[in-house]
């Protein structure tokens, strides 16, 4: 088997993509109540604009805008969209489409704060926004792979637009009970399965509706109108969603002006909302929406696992059921790294990752803390470095009490023991101007090695130790490249890289790009171990029993990857990843020093989802996706184990 890989597949940062970012804004009161209140036609914009500022590190390869305006009359459009995968993708759709407001006000200023005339003659000016913010983890970066896509047709309760933060594990089978259907899909992907499977069975109930209606004998018409009453969304999405898997948070536009948000049943990826006589509000982080509105955390609300928030015409709501609900492994990556840590329980959560830490430190650095220097690796580390420090300053605390109860100490040295702090300094810098993600593979390797720059003469040479907290260790490349040669540069004793996650072993599945087995350093540790061992059959074993797994039905599939790890402890994977990450001209000793999965459920207690340190997959299509990201592995095959 070709198992073989090159350096070059690892000339890539250790930023970690995902999909995506939500927004959602439904305003309950007419245009001319917004108008009158706030002076602008625009404040449903002007809000939606700060949630999709306010989430902007969720997508930033592309985003997307959608309109519905209610009750509009035939012969006038009532559906808009705005797309863009330009630098600042944000400012550049909400710019265009300020401008057609700005036009308005200037050509026709009387009729600008008219409501009625904004509605037939401005776009944008409609009571339902959708906004989504793209991180493009598959696919070229181009417009017609940018959210909200809309399925389209000249009944308007049979129109939809939907978005969403979601990747389908089974996007094959999607697509063959599509054809199925009688449907010719246009792609094999799960946007495209996602929007038409829910956009079938939008058609069934406007038909059977259409069938009951039209045997009352009343008109085509009437029935237009009836429709829009009646329709019920979440038979639409028992009947759509029953055999999705995945982690998916999707919303949805139809065009007769009710929304849906439907949530996946282990409450994989995030969606929050709020609501008031005002708005309803929904996106992927809860600062997002308190900031835009300016309201308390406890009034922001969690959409629950397996049940979609559905917001009908009239603009009334509720969360309704429309599958079964799994066991909630909600995604501990969004604690770790992804969403924005102004949330108060992600802050807290992230600091307590960091105090969890400092056993594990302490016993990397001799305890000798007089001659170690404490750093972090910005941004996203921050608050875990706080939580390093405070758990430093709780051991010295004990160090203390036990040196002063003892009475063998003089006062000097009580003094010295009372007036001992650790050595915290700002090393590591980011140039924010550099941003490896968005360059070819060519040239990255050159990026990465100058991400990051150092803080000189605060080091005394080869006497100190540096520790330096990152959130996480992926493929460990720019370590290699970068963080490591830099340190070297101030010439320490010893280097400790420390991740305030664990070990990530397995590919993701569920929105974050993580797929292939070969990007991760703790695997490429695990054949280096293997190979030292003389058990490299194992990747043969591994990989008949994967093929064979092909075979099985979906829930009958196994996570045989895990056997690749098993011979060895997390200490000997770890040990063997410093090797890795060191360049051969570093004199320092490196080590590094990963979170337990033990203590990351400590840390994050309501966010049990940890299949990439684990490779315990909350749905029966993982341990298909990564036998099969195995498999590909194996076969030489640099791709992702899903569509």
């Amino acid at each position: 088997m070709q198992y073989q890989f090159s350096a070059l597949q690892f000339f890539m940062t250790d930023t970690v993509n995902h999909e995506c970012g939500i927004a959602l804004i439904r305003l309950r009161k007419p245009l001319s109540y917004y108008i009158e209140k706030y002076g602008t036609p625009t404040y449903a914009l002007d809000k939606l604009y700060l949630l999709m500022e306010k989430q902007h590190n969720r997508g930033q390869d592309g985003a997307g805008v959608a309109n519905i305006v209610l009750n509009s009359k035939p012969g006038y459009p009532y559906i808009f969209r705005e797309r863009s995968v330009k630098s600042q993708p944000i400012a550049d759709i909400f710019k265009k489409i300020y401008k057609k407001f700005n036009k308005a006000k200037s050509n026709f200023h009387k009729e600008y704060l008219n409501a009625h005339w904004l509605h037939h003659n401005v776009p944008f000016s409609g009571e339902l926004l959708l906004g989504h913010l793209r991180y493009g983890t598959h696919g070229e970066n181009s417009i017609e792979n940018c959210h909200p896509f809309i399925r389209k047709n000249n009944w308007r309760s049979r129109n939809l637009v939907v978005a969403g933060n979601f990747n389908m594990t089974n996007v094959d089978e999607q697509f063959d009970k599509l054809v199925s259907l009688g449907q010719h899909p246009k792609a094999m992907a799960d946007t495209v399965t996602v929007l038409e499977k829910i956009g079938h069975f939008l058609d069934m109930e406007n038909q059977r509706l259409f069938d009951i209606f039209n045997e009352q004998g009343y008109t085509n018409q009437e029935i237009t109108d009836l429709l829009s009453e009646h329709i019920d969304l979440q038979r639409v999405l028992q009947r759509s969603c029953k055999d999705f898997d995945g982690g998916y948070v999707m919303a949805g536009l139809t065009g007769y002006g009710a929304a849906f948000v439907a949530r996946d049943p282990a409450g994989i990826r995030p969606a929050y909302y709020y609501a008031d006589e005002e708005v309803v509000v929904v996106a992927s982080e809860k600062p997002a929406i308190k900031t835009a509105f300016d309201v308390q955390y406890s009034e922001i609300k969690e959409i629950s696992p397996a049940h979609a928030l559905i917001i009908q015409r009239s603009g009334e709501l509720g969360e309704f059921q429309f599958t079964e609900v799994l066991e909630k492994k909600s995604c501990s990556f969004e604690r770790i790294y992804f969403s924005r840590g102004t949330d108060p329980d992600i802050y807290r959560e992230r600091k307590e990752l960091g105090r969890l830490l400092t056993d594990n430190i302490l016993k990397a650095i001799d305890y000798d803390l007089e001659n170690t220097v404490f750093s972090y690796i910005p941004n996203t580390a921050e608050t875990a470095f706080l939580g390093l420090t405070k758990g430093v300053e709780r051991f010295l605390i004990d160090q203390r009490k036990k040196a002063i109860i003892s009475g063998k100490l003089s006062h000097e040295e009580i003094e010295k023991v009372l007036s001992f702090r650790p050595r915290v300094e700002k090393l590591v810098i980011k140039d924010a101007k550099m941003r490896t993600f968005i360059t070819d593979d060519r040239h990255r390797e050159d990026l990465v090695a100058h991400v990051y720059d150092t803080t000189y003469e605060v080091i005394r040479k080869r006497i100190d130790t540096v520790v330096v907290i990152d959130d996480s260790i992926v493929r460990g490349t720019t370590l290699e490249k970068s963080i490591i040669n830099m340190l070297e540069k101030l010439e320490p004793k010893r280097i400790v890289i420390v991740s305030s996650a664990p070990q990530i072993r397995y590919p993701d599945c569920y929105g974050i790009d993580m797929s292939r087995m070969q990007d991760f350093v703790a695997f490429r540790a695990a054949l280096a171990l293997l190979k030292e061992t003389k058990s490299q059959y194992l990747l043969e074993e591994v990989y008949h029993k994967c093929l064979d797994s092909l075979k099985l039905e979906k829930h009958k599939v196994k996570n045989y990857v895990k056997e690749i790890y098993a011979p060895f402890t997390d200490e000997q994977i770890s040990d063997k990843i410093a090797e890795i990450v060191k360049p051969k001209h570093v004199k320092a000793e490196v080590k590094v020093v990963f979170q337990t999965v033990e203590n990351l459920h400590k840390a994050c207690p309501n966010h049990s989802g940890d299949w990439y340190f684990t490779g315990d997959y909350p749905t029966a299509g993982g341990n298909r996706v990564v036998n099969r990201a195995f498999i590909n592995f194996m076969e030489g095959k640099n791709q992702r184990a899903y569509l």
